[in-house]
């Protein structure tokens, strides 16, 4: 049994951490992470026995992800970390009772494909399921952002983002029909980027 905090939940995002300390996903089953890289948050998971899914486009980071899996989780399938897109997962609708994606949705080439992603996502979730993301957004550098089109726009750090408003969020969650398990959390990194938590669950 993991003896140290590393041990037991590894490099994990830090509001994920939270989350796990409300017990938010104690009664959760099958946890995806979409955009897992090698599997950084997904420690816990397979140090607890939860059934741990992930994917990503980088073979090499599903590769890293599968040893990792290896070594924590034997009994889990290395067939359910795939290379993939998170618009093109290859699993069925409503299957899982977690989906954590972190730092994947700002990647989005323009408002089409982030709606692709956020659809695709919120249909592999079960009823009543959890949906937990971290994207980068507008909320609080509202104006030292520049728009480069598409819905993309150039932070204060150089960095090329696809970026949320307060706004946008709210009315997916409303579309979605998502409850917001948790308040709308943004963290400004010194006006250079802004990272906000979306929580929802699926009603």
């Amino acid at each position: 049994m993991p003896s140290s905090l590393q041990q037991l939940y590894g490099d994990i995002d830090i509001y994920l951490f939270d989350q796990l300390l409300k017990g938010r996903y104690a009664n959760c089953h099958k946890v995806m992470d979409v955009g897992c890289g090698g599997g950084r948050n997904l420690v816990y998971f397979m140090n607890n026995g939860f059934e741990v899914y992930g994917i990503d486009p980088n073979i090499a980071a599903i590769n890293v992800a599968k040893s990792l899996s290896e070594a924590l989780a034997p009994a889990n399938p290395l067939m359910n970390f795939r290379v993939s897109s998170a618009e093109d997962m290859p699993f069925g609708e409503e299957y899982f009772d977690l989906v954590i994606c972190n730092a994947v949705l700002h990647f989005a080439k323009n408002e089409v494909h982030f709606r692709e992603m956020l659809l695709a996502i919120w249909k592999v979730l079960k009823p009543g399921g959890y949906f937990f993301a971290r994207l980068a957004s507008d909320i609080g550098i509202e104006t030292l952002v520049e728009p480069i089109g598409s819905g993309r726009y150039l932070l204060p750090d150089g960095t090329t983002r696809f970026l949320v408003s307060e706004e946008v969020l709210l009315a997916y969650t409303s579309e979605l029909n998502g409850y917001l398990y948790e308040p709308l959390k943004t963290t400004n990194v010194q006006n250079l980027r802004c990272m906000t938590t979306w929580c929802l669950q699926k009603l």
